[in-house]
């Protein structure tokens, strides 16, 4: 090395700055995978021993993967003055070819079986029983989740068919290969085997391959805080109240239900309700809180929503049903028909005119009424109690014949006539052409409401319901200005008498002879 070379080497040791272990030199080597070379023993050197067990169990030497390469040793970056040297490995640690396994014995032939061979008697009898509860081609074309191997949704409804009754439990089948356990006393009748039940999934079971299965208006059983969810059911032990609701347990967890979650309408009395077993709905459940709120007004509702929707599948018009008064209000009255509240108009509550229910039903009254129409839609239904009643226009043609006189008595003023009731439930139109001989302006110059009057029958229709009405016709018309004229000229002139003149029997007042009669106020004329 020059001395250049020298001076190059010092002034790179001097720019690098070594700080703790890095000021050892040989941390700076590359470090090596290997720092020692394997041995390879010739195959006259082996050992007897070694080369039987190469005969017997040992991979050929072509099969044998390649060694790897000796890695080379990379040269340290050392100073000038310092050199370290390679370590040789000593000859007992060279590797050790690793042991052989024997050969593994052959497997035993199991023969391949055929389509064509027959059944044997289990596998035969297995078969006929499972046939024997469904068609070929029911099984063939599967039911919900046979094939599409996916499980069925929780909180899904289903219908399926009770296939065996054990103990407290009931196993439906659900279609295909699915098929679940409800519990027995969900049910209000024990259901037999072969009947078709509604009921909701809850879970999967997968250690019994069954769904865990329960009545839609049955409750969820629940053993810790992990089972609960919103707007799930459970069954709920009132357990207390206080001014804001009701205390309760689920399974010994408390739960408090608002008071304006208990029932569809205001409760006054809560204390009817302690000792009481109920089912709610979950609105609320939070486990870090210690919180769980129920509703057992959104029960109520489901359960009227439910009532409604089977009861509208089964109204028609025309049908007749009994039901209780709900509320009476200016349009007409509610009534409940069987869980639906339907509307009697104010103009369907009787035959004769009615200015509010009241006059005809009370609140909580039972009555009959005849379905007038439904909308299916919006869920409205329209009522009528009159049509249950007497048709008073059934005898008016024979009552009320053409050019008859009748009483009546008025009972509205319009703009074209006055409407006079003849009974009730009947009333007739007196046209305003028809009040009187002259030209009337308005109804009211002519007739009053409440005035009693003797009117003519002029026609009647009863498929319509109307009856026309006439006032002048019993009023004689007046003469006109031409008939009294002509009245006038047809009598004898009657002769006029002279005009006398009158005689005064009294003398003139006045004059130059006689007292002005101003002395009386001084004055001298």
């Amino acid at each position: 090395m020059t001395a250049e070379e020298i001076r190059a080497a010092d002034e790179a040791a001097r720019r690098k700055i070594l700080i703790g272990s890095q000021r050892d030199p040989a941390a700076f080597a590359r470090k090596r995978r290997r720092d020692w070379t394997p041995f390879e023993d010739s195959p006259a050197k082996k050992p007897p021993a070694e080369s039987a067990v190469a005969k017997e169990g040992s991979v050929p030497a072509a099969q044998q993967p390649p060694a790897a390469p000796a890695p080379v040793a990379a040269a340290p970056i050392a100073a000038p003055e310092a050199i370290v040297p390679v370590a040789t490995p000593p000859a007992d640690l060279a590797p050790k070819p690793a042991p052989v396994a024997p050969r593994a014995s052959r497997p035993v032939s199991i023969p391949k079986p055929s389509v064509r061979d027959p059944l044997s008697p289990d596998m035969d009898a297995e078969l006929s029983m499972a046939m024997s509860d469904g068609a070929f081609d029911a099984l063939m074309s599967g039911g919900a989740g046979m094939d599409s191997g996916e499980p069925l949704e929780p909180e899904s409804r289903h219908t399926g068919q009770v296939v065996a009754v054990r103990r407290d439990d009931v196993f439906v089948a659900l279609g295909g290969r699915e098929q679940g356990c409800v519990p027995l006393h969900q049910f209000d009748t024990p259901p037999k085997v072969g009947d078709s039940v509604e009921v909701v999934v809850q879970k999967l079971n997968a250690d019994d391959g069954l769904y865990d299965l329960r009545v839609p208006s049955a409750a969820a059983e629940v053993a810790d805080w992990g089972d609960l969810h919103e707007d799930m059911m459970v069954d709920a032990q009132i357990t207390g109240h206080n001014t804001g609701g009701l205390e309760c347990e689920v399974n010994h967890i408390r739960g408090f239900i608002p008071v304006s979650q208990i029932s569809l309408f205001r409760v006054e009395d809560l204390a009817q309700f302690v000792g009481q077993r109920m089912s709610c709905l979950i609105t609320e459940a939070n486990p870090m809180r210690q919180n769980l709120v129920l509703s057992r007004r959104a029960v109520l509702e489901r359960e009227k929503e439910e009532a409604k929707q089977k009861m509208l599948a089964s109204l028609a018009p025309g049908q007749v049903y009994e039901g209780g008064v709900r509320k009476l209000m200016d349009c007409g009255a509610f009534v409940d028909i069987g869980g639906v509240e339907g509307l009697v108009h104010v103009s369907q509550l009787a035959w004769n005119r009615v200015n509010h229910p009241r006059e005809v039903l009370t609140e909580g009254q039972t009555i009959q009424v005849k379905i007038e129409k439904i909308d299916l839609t919006t869920g409205k239904i329209g009522l009528s109690y009159r049509e249950t009643l007497e048709n008073p226009w059934t005898n008016v043609g024979g009552k009320y014949p053409p050019h008859s006189v009748v009483h009546g008595k008025v009972t509205k003023l319009m703009d074209f006539g006055a409407f006079v009731e003849l009974e009730p439930g009947v009333e007739g139109l007196i046209h305003i052409s028809e009040l009187s001989h002259k030209r009337v302006w308005r109804a009211s110059d002519v007739v009053h409401e409440g005035d009693e009057v003797e009117v003519s029958v002029l026609s009647v229709n009863v498929e319509s319901q109307r009856i026309s009405l006439s006032l002048k016709a019993l009023s004689k018309p007046e003469p006109t200005k031409a008939e009294t004229e002509a009245a006038a000229a047809e009598q004898p002139a009657l002769p006029t008498p002279a005009k006398q003149r009158r005689q005064r029997n009294q003398p003139l007042q006045g004059g130059l002879g006689k007292v002005s009669g101003g002395e009386q106020f001084g004055l001298n004329w």
